[in-house]
């Protein structure tokens, strides 16, 4: 029969036990136990396997014990780590600003064709009601619709060689129309009449007129929109005025 002693909280405690000798020591501040083999000081010895509701609080205090270890071992990141994730950061927001600028050339290039096709059609409707011919003169700054007359041309007949009708009364019984559409200021319009190949571009001395008959037809002009190195370009069908073709290239 071998005596042990045990220190707990400043008091001493005996016991008796069939094992080799040892001293187990409980720290109070910390609470893990420790036990010393007396006869070699530096290899511990397991304390005795608890059972029952011991043996599962114990278990769980070992896992927390563990976790805790993992996590203060893991705390903080690497240089190589935080490098990789300001690049990724940054071709977020460079793949974003990107994105960005397509859309908003984009959204310019179609709005102005919009507003040019929408005038297209009022030329037209405006040429049948009137039954006198219509223009949409181009400028460097703004498009324009006017009557024909009003451009000093006194042509009588339409493009086909039709007769002007409605002319000869001395009040009309609509009145005249006139609209002015402006350009934006970062696009440059050029247009490429029917049966050609090379675009015109419009300027003080150089006024392209698109021409609308009584009779609903036009003359079929392609109209580009450039900005930068974008653009848009629209094809106008001779029968509606409205747009049978349509190609953009945004970059």
């Amino acid at each position: 029969m071998v005596q042990s002693l045990h220190s707990v909280t400043g008091k001493y405690r005996f016991h008796h036990s069939l094992s080799i000798p040892e001293i187990t020591t409980l720290n109070s501040n910390s609470n893990v136990l420790h036990s010393s083999n007396p006869l070699d000081p530096c290899k511990p010895l397991r304390p005795p396997c608890p059972s029952g509701e011991k043996a599962f609080l114990f278990n769980r205090l070992s896992n927390h014990r563990k976790s805790i270890r993992v996590r203060s071992r893991n705390t903080g990141f690497t240089l190589l780590e935080i490098v990789i994730v300001l690049i990724l950061i940054g071709l977020i927001i460079g793949g974003s600003i990107a994105t960005l600028a397509f859309s908003s050339s984009e959204r310019i290039l179609r709005n102005q064709s919009g507003e040019i096709e929408l005038l297209a059609k009022k030329a037209r409707t405006a040429a049948i009601l009137r039954q006198t011919p219509y223009v949409i003169e181009f400028h460097p700054d703004f498009i324009k619709l006017l009557p024909l007359s009003a451009t000093m041309n006194n042509e009588r007949t339409t493009a086909l060689g039709n007769a002007i009708g409605g002319r000869d009364n001395h009040e009309p019984s609509l009145p005249e129309l006139y609209q002015t559409l402006n350009i934006d200021s970062k696009i440059t319009l050029t247009l490429r009449r029917w049966n050609t190949d090379s675009f015109i571009t419009p300027s003080e001395n150089v006024i392209p007129a698109w021409r609308f008959d009584p009779d609903g037809l036009c003359e079929p002009i392609t109209i580009r929109l450039s900005l930068e190195d974008s653009y848009a370009q629209d094809t106008y069908h001779p029968l509606t005025a409205s747009v049978t073709d349509s190609e953009f290239e945004i970059n």
